[in-house]
């Protein structure tokens, strides 16, 4: 059921607050817990309703123009396309603004990945466009923006790779020590020398990433350390922006479909939150569906969903798509909550599919790391089921750069045998023109 902007915001020239649902706790927007108190529950932001400058509160057309003409509300966040929405996200941030900048990724369009899905009406937002090659970084600016308002002394996460490499660059920009804990063995090189580059203390803890989050919360809570994963609600105030932008990007017309890789929920849980919010305050007029996609081996999410919710599972991950190689979600509840109010769907795909959708989209000149591609994997699957249609409007969120996991390229083009289907291997010639034309006698494009 639609809720209306005085139930989901504060009232206009109010300070948001850290609110908890659970037991309906509220805490300063300034407080450093991980979680309420009360019931150990996660926290979201209630921030006080979108005004103007000159305390009038907006919503409908007015806020749209208002977005439109603000590029980043304060000179910190100019050009940023997470601040632009400062007023949904975190009015009043000022002077602490941690910002590269980010956001203003792109809604791309190719035909041979309509060819790929069945669906001509695929859009794809690619959130390897930010900083550090993920989406990550939309969280991750006002994450330590927070930490910088409350003067936190060091920041930290448990990390698969894209948050740890996102949280050493801010951290790295804000002055802030930043700690990070990963799993042994399970992190993409690319993201593992980002972090190091970035200059994290970097811990590699012998377990999986649900080990390194249990760690990670006890050191946040034990030794006062700011903690940045998605549990923390300003992350998800960032990730809103994804959906903000791209609906923006769209006119404010909602897509029928909005479809996502899910490891930790997190981006499910702030879909759901964004969309929430957009269509109380007359942003849009109607609820697109809302698709979680996550790895076969990394499913627990997916099993709930077929089981109508009515177990929250765990599991121990296994899965080539690093990024959402995640047993025991933290932001299930919250997740749920989203797939619920967008009428969704939880799907998971095998390995092989997200790595046949992988090529496909590195092939289409586009490119992304392997849990990216589940969207793509799982809209080839709803078409197929029939559930969606070729005229739908449908987009899909790639979460990360092709750059993100070498190894995966390197298996794919050059180390497997047979060599799989996709697979551009290297050919190693003598300096000699007529060599070159034998290659182009047989070359033929891509269909």
């Amino acid at each position: 059921m639609a809720q209306g902007v005085d139930s989901l915001f504060r009232p206009v020239g109010t300070s948001a607050i850290q609110f908890c649902p659970g037991c309906q706790s509220a805490y300063s927007e300034l407080t450093a817990e991980p979680v309420c108190q009360s019931c150990g529950g996660l926290f979201e932001i209630r921030n006080p309703a979108p005004a103007d400058s000159a305390g009038q509160a907006l919503t409908g057309q007015a806020l749209k123009q208002h977005f439109a003409r603000d590029p980043g509300a304060q000179t910190l966040g100019l050009g940023s396309g997470v601040w632009r929405y400062e007023n949904m996200v975190m009015p009043g941030a000022g002077s602490a603004i941690v910002s590269h900048p980010e956001g203003n990724t792109p809604l791309l369009s190719r035909e041979a990945l309509a060819r790929y899905t069945g669906c001509d009406g695929l859009l794809l937002k690619h959130e390897g466009h930010n900083p550090t090659g993920s989406f990550k970084d939309r969280g991750m600016t006002v994450g330590v923006t927070q930490a910088v308002r409350i003067g936190a002394t060091a920041v930290a996460c448990a990390s698969t790779g894209n948050t740890s490499a996102s949280l050493a660059a801010y951290a790295a920009q804000a002055g802030i020590p930043g700690l990070v804990f990963v799993p042994a063995g399970q992190v993409a090189l690319g993201k593992m020398m980002q972090t190091l580059s970035y200059g994290a203390r970097t811990l590699i803890v012998r377990g999986d990433f649900d080990d390194c989050l249990r760690l990670v919360q006890r050191v946040a809570t034990q030794l006062g350390v700011y903690l940045l994963n998605s549990i923390n609600p300003y992350r998800l105030e960032g990730q809103k922006t994804i959906m903000l932008e791209l609906l923006q990007q769209l006119a404010w017309e909602a897509p029928d479909f909005i479809v996502l890789p899910a490891g930790n929920l997190g981006n499910t849980s702030a879909f759901g939150k964004a969309l929430r919010e957009a269509h109380a305050l007359g942003l849009i007029s109607r609820l697109p569906r809302l698709v979680a996609v996550q790895a076969d081996g990394a499913s627990p999410f997916a099993r709930s969903f077929r089981e109508g919710f009515a177990t929250r599972y765990k599991v121990v991950a296994h899965t080539v798509a690093t990024a959402i190689k995640i047993g025991n979600p933290a932001s299930h509840d919250r997740a749920r909550q989203a797939i619920e109010e967008n009428n969704g769907l939880v799907l998971s795909a095998t390995d092989e599919e997200i790595l046949a959708a992988k090529v496909a989209i590195d092939a289409s000149g586009v490119g992304c790391e392997p849990a990216s591609a589940a969207s793509v994997a799982g809209v080839r699957q709803l078409v197929h089921a029939g559930i969606m249609q070729a005229h739908h409007r449908v987009v899909a969120v790639l979460t990360g750069h092709v750059l993100k996991d070498p190894g995966i390229l390197t298996r794919i083009h050059q180390e497997t045998e047979p060599p799989p289907h996709g697979a551009n291997r290297p050919i190693e010639i003598d300096a000699d023109v007529r060599a070159v034309e034998r290659i182009l006698t047989g070359f033929a494009p891509a269909p």
